[in-house]
């Protein structure tokens, strides 16, 4: 190469570093927020991080459950790599068995001797045959085997108050009675502790077609059988309004608000709007991310609306509102049924994933448990497997990032942040939520939703004498990078290092499309 060529090469080469450089700087989003540590809000409960298993495609047979005979390593026939990976993120509670499946299950066809229990179609989920190998008992030992409290949604749609009654005496009775002598000759002699029970699920919709009012009587009638020994507690859990139905919440709450516990909330990030067209979880272009984003920061709206009306009847906010379906829901991957709703999981999901958890820690007061759909092979799941393989997604990792959030006491963050925005979609760049834990650590969760930029936050501490602080981030190259039995490691936490505290001021600088998670010492 000639001298002069090399000459202008390297000009050319420094003046595209220049451009580069000015480029970065520019690709960055500037936040401010002030922490009010002195000001503690309510405690965010641990159950905001329940998880939902219904029998769905692959999420209890094979996801959990494979027998005492297979050659996928067990333990009485849950799957042992799965059952570490739950205990990983102190799984609070479990969903069983439904979703929609509930109000087709008569708990009776789960119990007994497994070879000589009923074989069902599973109507509601790919018509499949349904081998009620995995009932109550499996359930509830599941339940003790990763640690987790337990919800059972009960059959309103097609069952009755008896046999409602029946079931719950069957899992919590510590008499002689003929169901409770049941439960032992099946092998389980002390009573087990049933935390949660939901009368009935969506049953505006797959749980009976019912309108509100006629829902509200039957579910006053069959909560008054949902009876358990005096000293032990199960919360009732009214089935909650579909998405912004706010006149289901109103009609409910008016007339059988001192009958309830809890009432649920279901609500599915749907990125094209479309239920016929979701879009893929892996192929999809920056507005659909954009998009996506702010379908799920509806949820701060739904939250909020829903809340204020329980206000109206309970203004002591005794009643919790329990979002206990949600998440991302995609096309099912190419090739698998369309009844198993079998989807992969991206950097999106997890940063949808942590927007949502910010959401429910800013409304600890009202939201006290929540479960994403669902724990394994099914929608926005925490794991994958194929037979004896298995992967932990995105999804999972957000989970592990904020593990020190439950039970730790929400604090008032207060984020100005810029919106990231594309076509007509727009949302703040940066979410972010606060907590105290119960050994005066605070933890900061902060997600940056924008894709290209990185964003520096800076926070103003009041009440917070950090002196260090540390924290993990979950990021990627690309916004639909994703975990294979292949790759299983392509989206995993690291330590973060862009993090620094100089007086009462912190400031951390996140990645694009990032999910950090800080403790302050």
């Amino acid at each position: 190469m000639k001298l002069t060529t090399l000459k202008h090469a390297l000009v050319a080469g420094l003046a595209v570093a220049a451009l580069a450089t000015a480029g970065a700087a520019v690709a960055q989003t500037a936040v401010t927020a002030t922490l009010r540590a002195d000001q503690p809000g309510a405690v965010i409960q641990p159950e905001v991080y329940g998880q939902f298993a219904e029998h769905l495609g692959r999420g209890i047979y094979e996801g959990v459950w494979v027998g005492e005979d297979s050659k996928i390593p067990n333990t009485k026939g849950y799957r042992n790599d799965v059952v570490a990976a739950l205990k990983q993120i102190h799984v609070p509670v479990v969903r069983w068995p439904g979703g929609c499946f509930a109000d087709d299950y008569h708990w009776r066809e789960g119990i007994g001797p497994r070879d000589k229990r009923p074989t069902k179609v599973n109507v509601m989920w790919g018509g499949v045959e349904e081998p009620n190998s995995f009932g109550t008992n499996e359930f509830m030992d599941f339940a003790e085997l990763i640690g987790a409290k337990t919800y059972v949604a009960g059959n309103v749609g097609s069952g009755t108050p008896q046999e409602m009654a029946e079931w719950v005496e069957y899992m919590v009775s510590p008499t002689k009675s003929t169901i409770a002598n049941m439960r032992r000759a099946n092998g389980r002699d002390k009573p087990w502790k049933l935390d949660f029970f939901g009368v009935g699920n969506e049953n505006w919709g797959c749980g009976g077609q019912m309108t509100a009012a006629h829902y509200t009587n039957l579910y006053r009638n069959f909560a008054e059988f949902v009876r358990v020994p005096g000293g032990t507690n199960t919360v009732k859990v009214a089935s909650g309004p579909n998405a912004d139905d706010y006149a289901w919440t109103e009609t409910l709450m008016a007339g059988a608000a001192r009958n309830m516990n809890a009432l649920s909330l279901h609500y599915y990030t749907i990125p094209t709007g479309d239920w016929k067209n979701k879009g893929s979880a892996t192929e999809f272009n920056e507005q659909l991310w954009a998009d996506t984003m702010v379908k799920t920061e509806r949820m701060e709206e739904l939250v909020s609306k829903h809340s204020a009306i329980m206000d109206k009847y309970d203004p002591e906010k005794k009643v919790g509102l329990y979002v206990d379906e949600w998440g991302i829901w995609h096309d099912v991957e190419p090739g698998t049924n369309p009844g198993f709703l079998y989807q992969q999981n991206t950097m999106r999901d997890a940063v949808v994933a942590g927007l949502n958890l910010n959401i429910f820690h800013r409304h600890a007061d009202r939201v006290r448990l929540t479960a994403i759909a669902q724990m394994v092979n099914v929608l926005q799941a925490m794991i994958l497997t194929d037979k004896e393989k298995m992967v932990l997604t995105p999804t999972y990792w957000v989970y592990d990032l904020y593990k020190p959030f439950q039970g730790a006491t929400s604090l008032p963050l207060e984020v100005n942040s810029p919106n990231y925005t594309l076509g007509k979609s727009s949302v703040p760049a940066v979410s972010a939520s606060a907590a105290r834990d119960t050994a005066g650590v605070v933890h900061l969760a902060l997600v940056n939703v924008d894709p290209n930029k990185s964003a520096t936050v800076t926070v103003k501490l009041t009440g917070a004498a950090g002196k260090a602080v540390k924290g993990r981030v979950l990021t990627a190259s690309t916004m639909a990078a994703h975990n294979t039995f292949d790759a299983p490691n392509a989206v995993k936490p690291a330590a973060f290092t862009t993090a620094s505290i100089k007086g009462d001021v912190l400031t951390a600088t996140l990645p694009s499309k990032s999910v950090v998670v800080l403790d302050l010492n």
